[in-house]
Formats: C-alpha cells, sequence, structure tokens
C-alpha cells in the first residue's frame, strides 16, 4: 500500500493573499496576547514587596503543593513571607487555600502546622479546603470568608494572575511576589501561565461560581476579633 505524499501547504500566490495571511497571522497574535495584557494592566501598581506592603487585617497564602505531607519549597517560601508579615504588624490574619479533595492530600492543614511553627498563632490561620485553583480561591475569600481586603502572597510567576482575579473576584488586593530559585519548576511555573491567562480572562468576565461554594463562614470574623 503506497502512503499517499506529504504536502506541504500552500502559501498564496498574489500580494492581496499573501498580505491577507500575515494580517491573520498578527491578529491571531493579538488576540493571543490579550488575556495576558489584561492581567497585567488589572495587576497594575498592586505589587509590593514584604516591606513596603500596605497593613491590611487578611494575608491569603494559594496553595503549591506538598512533598510527602510537607510543604513544597515553592510553598514554604510563600508560607515564610506570610509569616514575616504577622510578625511585624502587616496582617492580623492569614487565610490559607488550597486543595483538600481527598483525604490523604491536605494542603491548608499542612499549611497552618507550617506556619504554627514558625510563629503564627493557630487562632490567626484560617483554613479554605475548597482552593482547587486561583480564582475558586478568590471567590472563596469574597463570599464564603467575607475578606474584601487582602495581600495575597505566591510566587512572582503567578501573583498578578492572583491579583488580577481576585480584584475581579471584588477582594481589594495588593500582591507580595516571593523570590524563587530558577529551576525547572519555575520555568514550568511562567510557561503554565501564558496558558492560564485565558482561563483568567474567561473566569473574569463568565465569573462562574466555584467548584464547592457552601455555606459562609466566620472564621477570619473570629480571627480578628482575637487580634483586637
Amino acid at each position: 500500500m503506497r502512503l499517499p505524499a506529504f504536502r506541504r501547504p500552500r502559501l498564496p500566490r498574489t500580494r492581496r493573499g499573501r498580505r491577507r495571511l500575515v494580517q491573520a497571522v498578527m491578529a491571531g497574535c493579538v488576540l493571543a496576547l490579550l488575556p495576558a495584557t489584561w492581567m497585567y494592566l488589572a495587576a497594575g501598581d498592586r505589587l509590593r514587596s514584604a516591606g513596603d506592603v500596605p497593613r491590611t487585617d487578611v494575608a491569603v497564602v494559594f496553595g503549591a503543593g506538598l512533598w510527602e505531607g510537607e510543604p513544597s519549597p515553592y510553598l514554604a517560601h510563600r508560607l515564610d513571607a506570610a509569616a514575616e508579615l504577622y510578625r511585624e504588624g502587616r496582617v492580623e490574619v492569614v487565610l490559607v487555600t488550597g486543595d483538600n479533595s481527598r483525604e490523604d492530600y491536605d494542603e491548608p492543614d499542612a499549611m497552618r502546622v507550617y506556619l504554627t511553627r514558625h510563629g503564627v498563632p493557630d487562632g490567626r490561620i484560617v483554613s479554605d479546603y475548597a482552593g482547587f485553583d486561583t480564582w475558586d480561591s478568590c471567590v472563596r475569600a469574597k463570599k464564603i470568608f467575607g475578606v474584601d481586603e487582602a495581600v495575597l502572597i505566591s510566587q512572582g510567576f503567578h501573583i498578578r494572575r492572583a491579583v488580577a482575579l481576585c480584584q475581579a473576584a471584588g477582594v481589594e488586593s495588593y500582591g507580595v511576589g516571593v523570590d524563587a530559585v530558577h529551576d525547572a519548576t519555575w520555568y514550568y511555573g511562567g510557561a503554565r501561565e501564558i496558558l492560564a491567562a485565558g482561563k483568567a480572562a474567561w473566569d473574569a468576565v463568565v465569573r462562574p461560581d466555584p467548584r464547592f461554594l457552601g455555606p459562609r463562614e466566620t472564621g477570619v470574623e473570629r480571627a480578628l476579633a482575637t487580634a483586637e
């Protein structure tokens, strides 16, 4: 059986055809870049260092994986930044949001244990067990935990998306992007953000409900009451 010969796609032969092809390619590139452009504009000047972030009641730390039940190095860096903000009196309560979709995987509890080891009182930590992605975490922070303003903590490659989405969810947000070693995980995270920007823009426009919403929780209010 003779296989068909591979044929290269034919380019337009006329000047008008080539011009239309170039215009179509350029339009495709612009459309592909729109979500990332929106993300950068939405985050705007809301990125801060740990030393100059505004004093805010609540810090939100997003999950970033566990290694044998302990926070991954990337997640540990986020938690270190949250503990530093607490010790300096820049935040009063830390909301840890992550994945607990199965019994043998519990990001929020691992984050809580890590923070208590680093000087944050257990009563000042609130756990969100259904922060399955950034949009879910932001919406739940607003609708379930009643957070109107927060400092968000994540790596630099993720923090702009976190700020843009929390702003869209109604949480007045400032972002602290923590340092990270430029290893394979960092490069993967940066590349992933290009694709994630499209979903983020969709979420901001469509505003879907989180995978799990649930009833209103007063954990943040109670934790803030103990701070007074």
